[in-house]
């Protein structure tokens, strides 16, 4: 979050963890001797390569930071094997392959010799990037969103590339980003707009839509914007066999000339740099030139909320935006950028002109909304968002369908790993009713499930409830207000 008179705050660079070595399926049936010291050399050899690659990722980040205009003309020699070997081991070892038809635990049976091939590939100028699997995911509204799935060996370099890039970008990029960045996440962002509106003279709330950001990416501007800090021509290559590599679907390979392909490894990276450049100073910049009053920006990736004291200020910039994004091929959505009263003092200068209550506004899976403490003072809550809630509670009721005749038990655990996943993000103070609805909403699925499982079910409430007080965890806030964690990450 900025506000006028604020400042960015940097970013830290984080490589995920080692995952600890599993046995092979083919020798599940007994005890695997030595696998305890494989995981032990295993975690050991991790440790060492994050040594080395985090002091070299230590100094371009140093550069990054004491010369701001610096273009960076030698990169690669950083993808070395230790950082392919540590962003092999930071993939989800059962994510969907792509075009290859690769699993990441096939690729592990020869992991060495793997990298190593690949890492000479990569600097000899060999390495071919595939084409992207298309996926369809459903939204919560119905439609279908396309996701490109990338071969494992093009998810290892793009994963690499970004955690040398980050180390540039994140000296860079403003304090209101917070999408895909390390250490930033999506209740960063949310208690940063919360303190904004809560603690400046927020009235009025620009909710900002850019209608298919990720497919309307114009990929020269996008170099244009690379080159404002990248001058390694192998960096800049390998990027573009990215974008150029097209997306498979329906045995038809589709090169598009625009777009940074959504669900891919580097696309997060690629979006956040679009957007600092075309929006992000741009916006800053209006905010101290332009703006008559307080306002703030918080941005996650392509959803963007913008605050103001005054209307004014509120339309101007609006029309501005308009105007500025349409110049690197971005628009706004009509239906879904809107402006709407909010804030502090939006429910009194509502009632004075004779309207209703404050209307509301959604951001992050939450739906914001101006309210009163028991003590009568301004409490801005947070609510899960209906459509998203109905959109989950029906993939659970088709994967229960499917789970019919599984026991008790396995559907127990399977139920509480849902609701816990759906607890941690959604268990904020003023949101205890949408947990315990939840909660509820499961338990009559289960109990329609378990019923349908035989005719001559007896199946009582009161037996249901004890099944649910055994296996589902019961609706607790897990998550600290907002301005507590707020003052913690940012004491100043």
């Amino acid at each position: 979050m900025t506000h006028r008179g604020g400042r960015s705050d940097p970013g830290i660079v984080a490589v995920k963890p080692a995952n600890k070595a599993e046995p092979s399926a083919a020798e599940s049936a007994e005890p695997r001797t030595g696998t305890k010291g494989n995981a032990d050399r295993q975690s050991t050899r991790q440790a060492q390569d994050w040594e080395s690659v985090s002091q070299a990722l230590a100094r371009i980040r140093q550069a990054a930071k004491l010369r701001k205009k610096e273009r960076f003309t030698t990169l690669l020699h950083h993808v070395s094997v230790e950082l392919l070997r540590l962003s092999f081991f930071a993939l989800k070892k059962d994510a969907a392959p792509g075009v290859d038809g690769l699993a990441w635990r096939d690729y592990e049976t020869s992991l060495e010799g793997n990298l190593e091939d690949l890492h000479d590939r990569v600097h000899r100028g060999a390495y071919r990037a595939l084409p992207s699997r298309r996926q369809y995911i459903p939204k919560a509204d119905g439609r279908q969103r396309p996701i490109a799935i990338c071969a494992l060996e093009d998810k290892i370099v793009q994963r690499a590339i970004a955690a040398v890039l980050n180390t540039i970008y994140e000296e860079d990029f403003l304090g209101f980003s917070y999408g895909f960045r390390p250490q930033r996440s999506q209740h960063d962002a949310l208690d940063a707009l919360m303190v904004g509106i809560t603690t400046t003279k927020v009235n009025w709330i620009l909710e900002v839509d850019i209608r298919s950001f990720f497919d309307e990416v114009n990929r020269e501007w996008l170099a244009q914007f690379l080159e404002h800090r990248i001058a390694d021509s192998r960096i800049l290559r390998l990027i573009q066999k990215w974008l150029k590599a097209g997306v498979l679907e329906d045995g038809v390979v589709t090169v598009g000339d625009k777009g940074t392909g959504q669900g891919t490894v580097i696309s997060p990276l690629l979006a956040n740099i679009y957007l600092h450049y075309s929006l992000d100073l741009w916006a800053e910049r209006w905010r101290r030139r332009e703006a008559t009053g307080d306002m703030i920006i918080v941005r996650y990736a392509d959803d963007v909320v913008v605050g103001f004291e005054h209307e004014s200020d509120a339309r101007r910039f609006w029309d501005a935006m308009r105007e500025r994004l349409q110049k690197f091929s971005l628009s706004l959505h009509p239906d879904k950028t809107r402006l709407v009263e909010f804030g502090r003092f939006a429910a009194a200068n509502r009632n004075w002109r004779g309207l209703g209550k404050p209307e509301t506004f959604d951001f992050l899976g939450f739906t914001l909304i101006c309210s009163k403490s028991r003590r009568g003072r301004f409490l801005l809550k947070r609510r899960s968002r209906s459509d998203r809630m109905k959109a989950k509670l029906k993939d659970v009721s088709n994967e229960l369908r499917h789970r019919m005749h599984q026991s008790i038990p396995e559907q127990g655990k399977w139920l509480k790993q849902v609701i816990t996943g759906y607890f941690a993000y959604h268990a904020v103070p003023t949101n205890s009713a949408a947990l315990v609805t939840f909660r509820d909403q499961i338990i009559a699925r289960w109990r329609w499930v378990l019923h349908r499982r035989s005719q001559k079910s007896a199946l009582t409430w009161t037996r249901m409830t004890k099944l649910a007080n055994d296996w589902l965890p019961k609706p607790r806030i897990l998550h600290l207000w907002p301005n507590q964690r707020f003052a913690v990450k940012h004491p100043r």
